[in-house]
């Protein structure tokens, strides 16, 4: 067993005190099978009154007000995770069935109408190009599996598109990323899932953390991949920045079929009264052993 210690501290600041508008928080990571929070805390400057709910992805959303204006605001996420030790870092094992899954993909009737919503395109408008793009990674003179395809599109886009962190809110179409050739962690999944989506295979979008060097030294920052599913082997990850399957070094805070639907930290503030001069963030995670 091992636990690991989160600090996820996010700082906004403006030229003068502003007002806040409802903010939505997905900041609490996520349970599964080897992992279980054992204790997750949020803090606000100013202070803020919370409300929790789970969205329709099974995401923990707290919902903040605040009640004063304020020229600067703080939002602090700490959590303990407590996971099962597997013995190495090298990811999931393969499911004896997802080596002879093959394309076109068959879902369980039971599974049809949720494989289907993962299905549609975020950008219905670039579809097309997406989906062009996809099949020139795709070798067709092979019967490439479902997870062969998942593995070419992520290596395909750590080769092909350079990683380049982004201040500004949102993420970047598919076609643009493409069309720039850059982009960052979170524009690099939205192409990811929409490019698996195009070939007929359910993606989603994750947002978590990297358990990385920067992390440890109290440097990192959040962290975007993609899921496909699988039928009857589940969610497999995988992570563009660095062309390979996710590992347990990913930790994921939120999923959903929309990047906007777990971005970490939205909301909105009164600008009349003063304007942003940005904001930082940051990451630590602390290592225990039991």
């Amino acid at each position: 067993m091992s636990r690991l210690f989160i600090h996820h501290r996010t700082v906004y600041r403006y030229s003068a005190p502003v007002r806040f508008g409802m903010h939505r928080l997905v900041l609490r990571p996520r349970e599964n099978h080897d992992q279980t929070v054992t204790s997750h805390r949020l803090s606000f400057q100013p202070a803020a009154e919370i409300t929790w709910m789970n969205d329709v992805f099974g995401n923990h959303c707290a919902f903040a007000e605040f009640p004063e204006p304020a020229a600067e605001l703080v939002i602090d996420s700490q959590a303990t995770l407590d996971r099962i030790d597997k013995g190495s870092d090298t990811g999931a094992t393969e499911a004896p069935q997802v080596s002879r899954m093959t394309l076109p993909l068959a879902f369980l009737h039971s599974e049809q109408a949720v494989a289907e919503a993962y299905l549609q395109p975020t950008y219905p408008e670039e579809h097309a190009e997406v989906r062009a793009w996809a099949r020139s990674v795709i070798d067709d003179d092979i019967k490439a599996t479902a997870l062969d395809a998942a593995q070419a599109i992520t290596i395909a886009i750590f080769c092909g598109i350079d990683y380049r962190r982004r201040e500004e809110a949102g993420v970047q179409s598919p076609a643009t990323t493409l069309r720039l050739g850059t982009g960052s962690c979170r524009d690099m999944a939205t192409l990811g899932m929409e490019a698996l989506r195009s070939l007929g295979i359910p993606a989603r979008f994750v947002s978590g953390y990297l358990n990385s060097l920067s992390s440890l030294a109290g440097r990192g920052s959040t962290h975007a991949w993609f899921d496909a599913y699988l039928p009857d082997c589940g969610w497999w990850g995988f992570d563009a920045t660095s062309g390979k399957p996710t590992t347990r070094s990913q930790i994921p805070i939120g999923v959903s079929s929309h990047p906007r639907g777990v971005m970490p930290v939205s909301g909105k503030f009164d600008n009349s009264t003063g304007t942003s001069l940005g904001m930082s963030v940051s990451v630590a995670i602390r290592h225990e052993t039991a």
